[in-house]
């Protein structure tokens, strides 16, 4: 195929790969615009609908609410510290903190079909498990054993408080900032797969527009997503959530 070979099954097919893999609505708004650009490049911009939400996209009147980051390959590879970079993997594929995925040990928190932390790593030195739930944690949590052996994701020469300074500095060096933001995402794809449908500040219904059973299941649903967390209040998740 050409780069001029563009169909509408195409970007069909990608919308649906993109939906099914938790892509957030921002950050589908983002590939269509590539698309957009593409189509007008090759001169097709009739194959592609005005309206996002005619491909299953929910609208943008959320963004200002919508705290949600997803880091794609490309930032991940401007990371040049290896036990940074496999920190922020972890931080977007578990909603870890950072000092959660800082301190992460494969060879103690690995349990085959969840992973469990330490209360020395988390916020309030309260432990807590987290659901390996998709194919890609998994192969994440192999790589993770791989790099780190029985060790953990702060190099044996250094303390926390060092690799804490080192994680700030590449994280800032490779343009990145604020990356409490991939706890916000990895909320939001949890409550995707939970559910369904798409949270509030993902640009889905509000809780008074669910039906009474999938209001029932939006509970449920916070109060699982809230522990993983670790905060255990499913209050909290209307940040997260909406």
């Amino acid at each position: 195929m050409h780069a001029s070979s563009l169909r509408h099954k195409h970007i069909t097919a990608l919308v649906e790969h993109w939906i099914a893999n938790g892509n957030t609505p921002g950050t589908l708004q983002n590939y269509m615009s590539d698309i957009r650009w593409w189509a007008e490049k090759v001169g097709k911009t009739h194959l592609m609908h005005p309206s996002n939400e005619h491909y299953g996209i929910p609208s943008r009147d959320h963004t200002p609410r919508d705290k949600a980051q997803f880091l794609g390959e490309d930032a991940f590879l401007r990371i040049k510290n290896d036990y940074v970079r496999m920190s922020v993997r972890l931080q977007q594929a578990f909603g870890l903190r950072r000092e959660e995925s800082i301190k992460f040990r494969p060879s103690y928190a690995d349990q085959v079909h969840f992973i469990q932390l330490k209360g020395s790593w988390t916020k309030g030195g309260r432990p807590r498990d987290i659901p390996i739930a998709e194919p890609s944690q998994r192969e994440l949590l192999d790589q993770v054993h791989e790099f780190a052996g029985s060790g953990s994701l702060i190099p044996p020469e250094s303390l926390y408080k060092h690799q804490l300074r080192r994680y700030e500095h590449h994280i800032g060096k490779a343009g990145l900032n604020n990356l409490h933001g991939l706890r916000h995402g990895y909320a939001q794809r949890r409550y995707l797969r939970l559910t369904g449908w798409y949270p509030p500040s993902g640009g889905g219904l509000k809780f008074s527009e669910l039906t009474k059973r999938q209001q029932e299941i939006d509970q449920e649903v916070r109060l699982k997503i809230s522990r993983e967390l670790g905060h255990n209040r499913i209050e909290i998740t209307r940040v997260y959530l909406g």
